[in-house]
């Protein structure tokens, strides 16, 4: 998306801090990501749209600094 000049971001669990550092060295890219809390699948209904909720504000940043 950023390459067709569409600002975006990354919205990834604290699990995977390490794979996304490695694998952005390895593209070369620094791309905007919002980090929530892992896990994220045994999360209810109302859990996940309370987490989506309380990160949004960030996520509409994230996406606005990228463009």
């Amino acid at each position: 998306m950023d390459a067709r000049g569409l600002p975006g971001c990354f919205v990834v669990t604290t699990e995977f801090e390490s794979a996304v550092d490695a694998q952005s060295k390895t593209l070369g890219f620094q791309p905007a990501i919002v980090w929530l809390e892992h896990p994220i699948q045994n999360r209810t209904g109302d859990e996940l749209e309370a987490l989506a909720r309380e990160a949004m504000p960030d996520i509409l940043s994230a996406i606005r600094q990228a463009g």
